[in-house]
């Protein structure tokens, strides 16, 4: 289970999910700046403001990390 925690104006959220169609890995996509409890869950899960925010399987990656996240991928 992926989800992608982003906002409409972000570049890094643009390129996260561009990554993901790319690999054809499956995710939910939710836009913080509209949704105050989606942006409430992913301050709790990452202690962040900043997006994205991406929770791969309970591991949380703050920012477009590709090596966390194809490190988190194989897992």
């Amino acid at each position: 289970m992926i989800t992608l925690y982003s906002t409409p104006s972000c570049g890094y959220c643009r390129v996260a999910k561009d990554y993901f169609k790319k690999n054809q890995v499956k995710f939910t996509e939710y836009n913080v700046a509209q949704d105050q409890q989606k942006a409430q869950e992913m301050v709790r899960k990452s202690g962040q403001m900043g997006v994205p925010v991406i929770d791969i399987n309970g591991k949380i990656i703050v920012g477009f990390n590709q090596p966390a996240i194809e490190q988190a991928l194989k897992s």
